[in-house]
């Protein structure tokens, strides 16, 4: 769908700015769909309490501002070069600021902050966990931002007052962004897009707007909230950082990743593999409800069309398993060597390492689960704990595929796979394996990077529609399945014994 006339030209780039849990990217596109410049920059992860995890919303400002100039000095690009700009983020980190000032109340509470538990158990013994799943399609956790705008507004003193007056804004990392982009104190603009709406818990996805119903339950007054938004179209122009650019797309990093992997079709998924894994189920623009632990998110929306809908998986530790091999246990000194200790063996020796360290996300929610390893003999080497974290990861995919194909029929022929385990072959050949089917990754790893611009490019008209977007993504490689089908099942089996025994380990 093109929302706005094409360049006649075509030339120019399409500025797409990730901004993740640990760093901040800035990436150019060309028309081509190719990637020309690249800038990158981490910022700290500060953790005040056990639990708590937090960002400086002012340093990731700061970070997007001197990336930008940066990644165009590379291919010497000027304002006048850059046909529009998408932003791509951590979805539910959230953040609070002064409207007047510009300047954060606090720091922005990560997506992985568990502070909320209290709040989020009294509200779910209520009225048990899903009791608001059928306005937004979420359960009751502390993943989602509603609870921590609750929490701030609790706990912070004169918060409420402030935000009820509309002098205080709410928003997640794409609002925060757009505003300082767009003016800061001086005219910002306070919007969201309908994919990071979608994960606050206050979205109702019939209407895609803010319930009212659910405001009221979390004590989140609408003043403070930005409006809500497509995922694609123009929010305004940048008086900051880019003069004159337009700001044409904001999209939840995991939803970008789903649009930069082409997945437009009913039954197209994809999973980015990183710090944690996240696999979304594109199942059209119908809303389909999980009954098997999933989420109901929205895919994307461009202009004034439908949106679409997805059912999401997200796994809370896959990528960071490998990070506490090395960083906790010092049995390997990289990541990669992961794969070169697996494979020192022919298999796990019995061994399964359930990765519960705060929990379990989909399809069990279980925040009272901790982590296990089991299946320990006198047998076992680090060769075989190191195969197993990688199981690990192929099995938590297979359990979310599994919901997947109970709640939607839609059973996806291949998995688009993107994010940095994809460099580990024995991983990707262990996830087709367990999945038996085919795992397929793109010529372009920076999925989300590339989903953000070929929003803001659709928006703009720089590219004519998602035809042409398909046409540009290739294939870099491809793992089939080459397990015993025997085999996997009895692996199947012994990996859902072993998640069991991780429930009810902390007990009130």
């Amino acid at each position: 769908m093109r929302i706005d006339g094409p360049r006649a030209d075509q030339q120019g780039y399409v500025v797409a700015v990730d901004q993740g849990t640990t760093s901040t990217r800035c990436i150019l596109f060309d028309h081509a769909g190719r990637l020309v410049a690249v800038a990158q920059r981490e910022h700290r992860q500060h953790y005040p309490r056990p639990g708590w995890v937090e960002h400086d919303a002012a340093e990731i400002w700061r970070a997007v501002a001197r990336l930008v100039p940066e990644a165009m000095a590379q291919v010497e690009a000027t304002p006048a070069d850059v046909v529009a700009i998408g932003i791509a983020n951590q979805r539910e980190t959230t953040v609070a600021w002064d409207r007047r000032t510009g300047e954060p109340v606090g720091r922005a509470v990560v997506w992985q902050d568990t502070r909320t538990a209290g709040l989020v158990a009294d509200m779910a013994a209520a009225g048990g966990a899903d009791r608001y799943a059928d306005v937004c399609g979420l359960p009751l956790a502390t993943y989602f931002s509603a609870p921590r705008m609750r929490w701030m507004l609790d706990e912070v003193p004169g918060l409420r007052a402030r935000a009820e007056a509309g002098d205080v804004l709410f928003g997640t990392i794409d609002s925060w962004l757009v505003w300082n982009l767009t003016g800061g104190p001086d005219g910002g603009r306070h919007v969201t897009d309908v994919t990071n709406a979608s994960r606050t818990m206050l979205l109702d996805l019939r209407t895609l707007d803010w319930s009212p119903e659910l405001l009221a339950e979390f004590g989140v007054p609408r003043a403070a909230l930005p409006e809500v938004r497509s995922s694609a179209e123009v929010y305004g122009t940048a008086r900051a950082v880019v003069p004159g650019a337009r700001i044409a797309a904001a999209l939840g990093d995991q939803q970008a990743a789903l649009f930069g992997q082409t997945c437009f079709s009913p039954g197209e998924a994809k999973c980015t593999y990183g710090t944690g894994a996240f696999l979304l189920l594109h199942t059209g623009t119908e809303i389909t409800r999980s009954t098997h632990g999933l989420l109901t998110t929205v895919a994307h929306r461009t202009g004034d069309g439908p949106a679409s809908y997805a059912l999401e998986g997200s796994i809370a530790v896959t990528g960071a398993l490998v990070q506490w091999l090395r960083d906790n246990l010092g049995l390997i000194t990289t990541a990669p060597e992961v794969e070169t200790l697996a494979r020192t063996v022919e298999d796990n020796g019995g061994c399964y390492f359930v990765p519960a360290f705060s929990g379990l996300f989909a399809p069990h929610w279980r925040a009272e689960a901790r982590g296990l390893i089991v299946g320990l003999t006198s047998f076992v080497t680090k060769g075989h704990i190191a195969r197993a974290v990688l199981e690990a990861t192929a099995w938590q995919t297979r359990e979310v595929v599994e919901a997947m194909d109970a709640d939607s029929g839609l059973r996806a022929s291949t998995l688009r796979v993107d994010g940095g385990m994809t460099s580990n072959n024995l991983l990707m050949q262990t996830v087709a394996d367990v999945l038996d089917a085919p795992v397929v990754r793109p010529m372009v790893s920076e999925t989300v990077s590339l989903g953000a611009a070929y929003s803001a490019g659709l928006a703009v008209g720089f590219w004519s529609g998602t035809d042409a977007l398909r046409r540009r993504w290739h294939r870099a490689a491809q793992w089939e399945p080459a397990m015993d089908a025997a085999e996997r099942e009895r692996g199947w089996a012994d990996w859902q014994e072993a998640v069991r025994r991780t429930f009810g380990w902390v007990r009130p």
